[in-house]
C-alpha cells in the first residue's frame, strides 16, 4: 500500500507521541535520528530511520531501513527528514515535535517550513500545545479548538492581501510585515477560520491558552 502522508518523528516532543499521531499506519513514517526513541516507547515501527545517530544510542532491529548520516553537515535531521519526503512526492506531512526544547531547532524548523512552503507541500508541526504551518499565495482554513488562539505572522518581508475571517479580529486585504506581529491571539467566533493572502508567505499558528 503507498501512502499519500507522511509523518516525521522528531528527539524532542512536548506531549504524548500516540496522542499526537493516533493513526501511524495511514502515515510513511520516518524518525529523525532519536526520534526512533520516541517511536519505540509509543509502539510504532518506522519505515525509515535518517539521522547521524548522535541522538540514540540503541539497537536497531535489522528489518527498519536507515539512511545514516555525517555528523557534521549543513541540515539537520529533521531537515534530512522533511527533504525525503518531499522528494519522493509526499504533498501533505506531519512534523510531531520540532516545538519547544531547544529554541534554534525550533526556528530551524520554521525555516524548514516555509523553504517547503515554496515548493507547494504542506507541512505541519505538531506539540501538545502548538501546531503550525505556512500558506502562500493561497488560503488555509483552520479548524476551532476550545481553548486555543489563532495568530498568523508574516514569513516574507511583506504580506499583501491578507483576509481573516471566522475570527474576533477579521482582516480583509491587509498588508502584514515581518517587523510588526498584527496577527498574534486571535480568538475563533465559527467553528473554522479562513486565511487567505493574495501574496507572500504567512506562518499560521495554533496554540493553547
Amino acid at each position: 500500500m503507498i501512502m499519500k502522508k507522511c509523518a516525521i518523528i522528531t528527539t524532542y516532543i512536548e506531549g504524548n507521541l500516540a496522542e499526537l499521531l493516533p493513526d501511524p499506519e495511514e502515515y510513511f513514517v520516518i524518525c529523525a535520528d532519536g526520534g526512533y526513541a520516541q517511536a519505540v516507547e509509543a509502539g510504532i515501527k518506522p519505515d525509515l530511520i535518517i539521522g547521524d545517530l548522535d541522538s540514540y544510542k540503541g539497537d536497531i532491529p535489522k528489518d527498519v531501513p536507515i539512511e545514516k548520516l555525517p555528523v557534521e553537515k549543513d541540515d539537520t535531521d529533521t531537515g534530512h527528514s522533511l527533504t525525503y519526503a518531499v522528494n519522493k512526492g509526499y504533498k501533505e506531512i506531519v512534523i510531531v515535535g520540532g516545538i519547544g526544547g531547544r529554541f534554534d531547532h525550533t526556528v530551524s524548523n520554521m525555516q524548514n517550513v516555509a523553504g517547503v512552503c515554496e515548493k507547494g507541500v504542506q507541512v505541519t508541526l505538531v506539540s501538545d500545545g502548538n501546531e503550525y504551518t505556512a500558506v502562500k499565495n493561497g488560503s488555509i482554513t483552520v479548524k476551532k479548538r476550545a481553548g486555543w488562539k489563532l495568530s498568523v505572522f508574516s514569513l516574507t518581508e511583506k504580506c499583501e492581501g491578507v483576509s481573516l475571517s471566522g475570527v474576533y479580529y477579521p482582516l480583509e486585504g491587509a498588508v502584514m510585515t515581518n517587523t510588526f506581529p498584527l496577527g498574534t491571539s486571535n480568538e475563533f467566533v465559527d467553528d473554522e477560520a479562513v486565511i487567505s493572502v493574495k501574496n507572500g508567505m504567512l506562518l499560521v499558528v495554533v496554540s493553547r491558552d
